[in-house]
């Protein structure tokens, strides 16, 4: 399967910049369905954060996704790689 990778920022309320990768579908190409499974993801966190727009998260590139990536976005319709500050 080919997934769509995001490059996600979001402001924690410490302070602290998050980054995560949002993946979806090759072809999603809606940007509203990509921000809303990066809210979904960042109301699951302990802390508060900025929403997500245009200039928090953008389009990066397209791959090849591993198993465990595409078991995720079956079952949820997105996977996320936490990168940096989500915990």
């Amino acid at each position: 399967m080919k997934i769509a990778v995001w490059d996600t920022y979001a402001t924690r309320e410490d302070g602290k910049l998050m980054n995560f990768d949002i993946l979806v579908p090759g072809e999603l190409k809606d940007e509203k369905v990509v921000f809303n499974y990066g809210n979904t993801f960042l109301k699951s966190k302990p802390f508060k954060t900025n929403e997500l727009t245009s200039n928090e998260c953008k389009f990066c590139h397209v791959e090849q996704a591993s198993p465990a990536m595409v078991n995720q976005i079956e079952n949820n319709g997105f996977a996320i790689v936490e990168i940096s500050n989500c915990t």
